[in-house]
């Protein structure tokens, strides 16, 4: 078990090399100079050329690349921000907590509904049930969440005033944006959940257990719904690290000082260094999620978690660990 985690943190190094060779390659190419955007057009080229070579602006692309990558690996450095001149760390630490918040937060939303809602309608397949659930799910998915954003700002914030309708500091502003993020990524879920639960109903070990006598309750959530957990944790997994990225427009919507913002905001102002340290900092998340998406399969599915005690380091066989779920409703 050790070893192989000790391999997936190695196998994020390159990982996290190619996307900032990536980020930054796509910012340099971008045509544009942040000098004339955050500067007065009444500045002295003089002094926009010395502002340039301040933040390293007019080195060679190789070299703010180098200066970039050494100076995360040997002084936590993630740069300089173009704008206030304060360390990208520092504010990337004061955004991050809210965006994790709100992403934890739907995701256990998402959670609750889509699981419930999903193992209801697979044990009342082709009935009332399903057929309701099914429609409930295909209009969260394709309900926008920005639009769905603003009509609970305007229903629960404006019209009813049962919640506050902007910032962050508190449960009351956590549940607006919750929901608005969370209805649609519940609906995904419900989707998988109903058709893994359905695989497992169809297998031989559950008409045993039933034969067996074995009340109903038991045979849905130890024999049918743990064995259908592996493709569930996978799209809980993705809805988390996509709740993470897709929060930046529920952001702008609901004025939440997450990451998200900061990220659409470096960008109109071509702060460079916020928007490296963002997209990497996205990365380092989804490469950790799947990370411990790897270690809960061990958790739930004793065939994993032998294969981790027998052969410690080697690849395990293949199918335990694949993220294909079929997708037929």
């Amino acid at each position: 078990m050790v070893i192989y985690i000790i391999k997936r943190l190695l196998y994020m190094i390159p990982v996290l090399l190619g996307v900032s060779l990536l980020i930054f390659t796509v910012l340099y190419l971008t045509p544009g100079d942040p000098a004339d955007i955050i500067l007065s057009p009444q500045t002295p080229e003089e002094i926009r050329s010395t502002w340039r070579d301040q933040f390293g602006l007019n080195d060679p692309f190789f070299v703010q690349f180098f200066d970039f990558v050494t100076g995360i690996v040997l002084h936590w450095d993630w740069g300089t921000s173009l704008v206030n001149g304060q360390p990208v760390t520092d504010e990337i630490m004061l955004r991050f907590p809210a965006t994790f918040l709100l992403a934890c937060l739907t995701t256990v939303i998402a959670a609750v509904i889509g699981i419930l809602l999903g193992v209801l309608a697979a044990k009342h397949q082709n009935s009332w049930i399903d057929t309701t659930s099914s429609v409930v799910g295909m209009m969260g998915v394709s309900m926008p969440q920005f639009w769905l954003g603003l009509l609970l700002i305007i229903w629960f914030g404006l019209n009813l005033q049962w919640f506050p309708i902007s910032g962050f500091s508190g449960p009351k502003y956590w549940v607006l944006p919750s929901i608005a993020l969370g209805v649609q990524n519940a609906a995904i879920l419900m989707r998988f959940t109903r058709t893994s639960v359905l695989d497992c109903i169809r297998q031989d070990y559950v008409r045993t257990a039933r034969a067996k006598g074995q009340v109903e309750r038991v045979i849905t959530w130890h024999h049918t719904v743990r064995n259908a957990l592996i493709p569930i944790i996978t799209t809980v997994g993705g809805l988390f690290g996509g709740a993470l990225g897709s929060a930046m427009v529920l952001e702008q919507i609901f004025s939440i000082n997450g990451l998200g913002r900061l990220m659409v905001d470096a960008i109109a102002m071509r702060n460079y260094p916020v928007i490296r340290a963002s997209v990497l900092i996205l990365a380092v998340s989804y490469s950790v999620i799947y990370l411990v998406l790897d270690l809960l399969y061990a958790a739930v599915d004793p065939r994993i978690k032998a294969d981790f005690k027998s052969v410690p380091g080697a690849r395990l066989r293949k199918g335990h660990f694949s993220r294909k779920v079929k997708a037929h409703v």
